[in-house]
């Protein structure tokens, strides 16, 4: 094909037919109008855009042969020259590619795909179309079945009334004319319905004339706009749902006023509660809640919180039932479960040591563990609660525990006694009962726990065990050789002398108690002591009573909880488990538990955390309560109106383990008196820390450190501060200190002592100097600058100091008995003949504790 463009005409000729091209441009004339009459036409022209190609690319054609029509000049058909070859379009058509052929033919599968699911949603849209036809069909049949009903309703409501109007015009003679009455509504004719009302003795009250129905254009429709009601728009609408309940509701008056059955429930009342809260568990409105309590005389609100009496009185005033509930519940089942009889198996006994201080009690248990622990105490005194677990001769275990015996240490000591199976009191055979042993009965007899006395100390010269013995019986501790039921062995500790008898004492009693635990079961015990290790975290020494605990168990211990990281023995070896009776330090805890806490194994961590949330809350309220002087009893505030203008040595102290900071505390506590007392800003177990340094520095005060130091931080801080920190290792030393600190806070004592007496015999007025009194010395001597008295007919008129003492002109310190003087007096003049001169001196003398 070849084409062929003549620049002066605008044609071309294909097949012999003739194509002209119309112009690209439209052209049309569009006049303006402007202000003051003043237009203008302007000339548009629209160009179109030639499409190349047309709208989507044809096929490419077949070449076929194209008989050519024979010329109408009858000369026979020749070869045409190029210049004779038919005239195209001017676009030339080329063959496809295998790419755009591959992507027509996947272009013309989609759209088969497309028709095909075109087709299967109008199918389904079909069939929905025809359950839709077919459920309103169903519908425009219930709707014709109820206008039925209705048209039934109104002529039997039509006929009931005009049977009611013919019995009234018989009774009432109403005439009314035949086609004068109005058209009523229906509501009109239920009002109608209703028995006219009589006045007593009178005639019937005449009817209110009817009421005529406005009907302005077209009914007002009534009723939900559903898909039957439109289609049938031509049709009388039916009366609404609320209509009809309207209705019924008038027909039955106040029937459905009555009051309703009332529903009785379990209300579940906690300590504190509010009102709103109170009103919903109980389905009673808060108004009836809030209207009680005002006939009770208190005065609140929807959201005021009242207390568990009077919510549960004002919930069984309602009736309903209440069960009370307390915020400590979350500790049910935490201890003291049953134990299964068939898994109990026995257990070794624990035995406390006790005794009076230096009697020796830990020399004793030395010579049981074959142990040297004494040497290594600070003073030679225990300081600390101890657990360690022996091997008997008989082969089987004991777990001894071994108390301090200082006065300071009768927290230590209850909780020892509170823990244990058998109590040894050692009394040593030189000194015979004293005070501390005296408490450690009390001890063991409030914890109903057999004794068995240990007279040690029988090697030495001055030994008397009858005499302890016979001391024993003031006491009510009657010994076996006395007739009585307590065994009473004599040892010595030093030369090791029946400690086989004692121990076999220590088993016979285990034999008769019968002592037996269930090892499977969770595991309880008691915080024998807990300290803060700068290693390995917190640390408390653990004695298990029930059950095996294990690595891994989730504990709870006081206001603390953890996981169990790893257990320690008394020896100082890793175990895995510790069973019944077996004393063991337990790592993992989150916090340091307080000496005596209770310790069990929790199944869960929530339950954990429930446990100690309440446990730190109850911790709080306690001292918040004693931070503000426990205001409450009368007897609370006289002792705080008492103690109003007390002194206070405030400090902060940081001790090795809990039991001593709590007999610390103790004995700092017992210190004080009306006057002066100590208080302790902040106490914990473990180093002293820059926070320690912190807090005494805010508020003054000094801090005191027993077995335990400063880092190197907190001494920096504490060197910069001017802070002072006292290091004790012997808890008597520091009480010592600390008491002697508090004598500094007591007033003196003022003294005075008596110097001498003189009689005024005449008054001098001197110029510039005032009134000098001249006097004769009675008795004693007058000293210049001592204090004196101007008494007067035996009344004391003026207090002051004696400014001059003068004899013959002469100042002079002291005038004695007998002899005469003058005398000034410091700012006061008014001296008389006869007054008496009265001289002392006044001594200032420091008070101590």
């Amino acid at each position: 094909m070849s084409e062929t463009k003549t620049p002066g005409d605008k044609k071309l000729s294909v097949s012999g037919k003739t194509l002209t091209l119309k112009p690209r441009t439209e052209t049309g004339v569009v006049r303006q109008s402007f202000s003051h009459g003043r237009s203008k036409s302007v000339v548009v022209e629209k160009v179109k855009r030639r499409s190349v190609g047309g709208p989507a690319e044809a096929p490419a054609p077949v070449e076929t042969p194209v008989k050519r029509a024979p010329a109408p000049t009858g000369r026979a058909p020749s070869t045409p020259s190029p210049a004779d070859k038919p005239k195209t379009s001017g676009v030339v058509l080329r063959t496809l590619t295998e790419e755009e052929r591959a992507a027509r033919a996947h272009a013309l599968a989609d759209s088969r795909l497309r028709e095909a699911e075109e087709r299967k949603i109008a199918e389904e849209e079909a069939k929905i179309r025809a359950s839709r036809e077919k459920i309103e069909k169903a519908e425009r049949d219930a709707a014709e079945a109820r206008k039925r009903e209705e048209d039934d309703r109104r002529k039997h409501e039509d006929e009931a009334k005009r049977k009611a109007d013919e019995v009234a015009k018989k009774h009432f003679g109403d005439e009314r004319p035949a086609g004068a009455a109005p058209r009523i509504t229906t509501v009109e004719a239920e009002e109608e319905e209703t028995p006219k009302s009589r006045r007593p003795g009178g005639a019937a009250r005449p009817a209110p004339p009817p009421r005529l129905a406005p009907k302005v254009g077209g009914e007002k429709q009534r009723g939900r706009l559903t898909l039957a009601n439109a289609l049938n728009q031509d049709e009388v609408r039916e009366r609404s749902v609320a209509s009809f309940r309207r209705r019924v509701k008038r027909r039955m008056g106040h029937a459905s006023d009555e009051p309703k059955e009332k529903l009785v429930r379990e209300v579940t009342i906690p300590e504190a509660i509010s009102i709103q809260e109170l009103a919903n568990r109980m389905s009673e409105r808060a108004v009836d809640v809030i209207r009680m309590l005002m006939k009770q005389g208190q005065m609140a609100t929807i959201n005021d919180v009242i207390d568990a009496d009077t919510a549960q009185l004002i919930a069984e005033e309602l009736g309903h039932s209440v069960r009370r509930v307390a915020e400590s519940d979350v500790e049910e089942g935490l201890f003291d479960a049953a134990d299964d009889p068939d898994a109990l198996v026995p257990r070794p006994p624990v035995v406390t040591v006790m005794g009076h201080v230096d009697h020796g009690k830990t020399s004793l248990l030395d010579a049981i563990r074959s142990a040297d622990v004494a040497a290594g105490e600070a003073g030679g005194i225990t300081q600390h609660i101890g657990a360690y677990q022996v091997t008997a001769p008989s082969g089987g275990k004991v777990t001894f525990i071994d108390t301090p015996g200082h006065a300071a240490f009768t927290a230590m000591r209850a909780r020892g006694a509170k823990v244990t199976d058998i109590v040894i009191l050692v009394v040593a055979a030189d000194d015979g009962v004293m005070p501390q042993t005296v408490e450690a009965i009390h001890h063991a007899k409030a914890a109903k726990v057999p004794i068995i006395v240990a007279i040690n100390k029988i090697d030495k010269p001055g030994a008397t065990p009858d005499r302890v013995r016979t001391e024993l019986l003031q006491h009510e501790i009657q010994v076996e050789s006395l007739g009585g039921d307590v065994v009473d062995v004599e040892v010595s500790a030093l030369k090791k002398t029946n400690i086989d008898k004692l121990l076999e004492m220590i088993a016979l009693q285990a034999e008769i108690l019968d002592l037996k635990a269930d090892p499977s079961r969770p595991a309880e015990g008691t915080v024998i002591e807990a300290k803060l290790d700068r290693g390995r975290g917190p640390v408390a020494t653990v004695l298990v009573q029930r059950g095996t605990l294990k690595i891994g168990d989730l504990v709870v211990a006081g206001a603390e909880w953890g996981r169990v990281r790893a257990l320690v023995s008394d020896t100082g070896t890793t175990v895995q488990s510790a069973g019944p009776s077996t004393p063991v330090e337990v790592l993992g805890f989150s916090g340091t538990p307080d000496a005596g806490d209770r310790l069990a194994v929790v199944e869960n961590e929530a339950r954990a955390r429930e446990i100690t949330d309440y446990r730190q809350r109850q911790k709080r309220e306690k001292s918040s309560a004693r931070a503000t002087g426990m205001r409450g009893s009368l007897e609370q505030m006289m002792a705080q109106a008492k103690t109003a203008g007390r002194k206070e040595f405030a400090l902060v102290i940081k001790a090795d383990v809990q039991g001593s900071l709590e007999a610390i505390a103790g004995a700092l506590d017992k210190l004080g008196t009306d006057e002066v007392g100590a208080r302790v800003l902040h106490s914990g177990v473990g180093g002293i820390s820059e926070s320690d340094v912190t807090l005494a520095e805010a508020s003054g005060v000094p801090i005191i450190a027993f077995n335990v130091r400063a880092n190197k931080e907190a001494r920096e801080a504490a060197e910069r501060a001017g802070i002072e920190i006292r290091y004790y290792n012997i808890i008597y030393d520091l009480i010592d200190d600390v008491k002697k600190a508090m004598s500094g806070l007591l007033p003196p004592t003022l003294r005075e002592t008596m110097l001498g007496n003189a009689l005024i015999l005449e008054v001098f007025k001197v110029s510039k100097v005032g009134n000098i009194a001249g006097c004769r010395v009675t008795d004693g001597t007058v000293e210049r600058g001592a204090s004196v008295r101007l008494i007067r007919d035996n009344v004391v008129v003026h207090e002051g100091k004696l400014s001059q003492l003068k004899r013959f002109k002469d100042d002079v310190k002291e005038v004695s008995s007998g002899m005469e003087c003058g005398m000034a007096f410091e700012n006061y003049q008014d001296m008389r003949q006869g007054d008496v001169i009265e001289c002392y001196r006044v001594e200032t003398i420091q008070r101590s504790l």
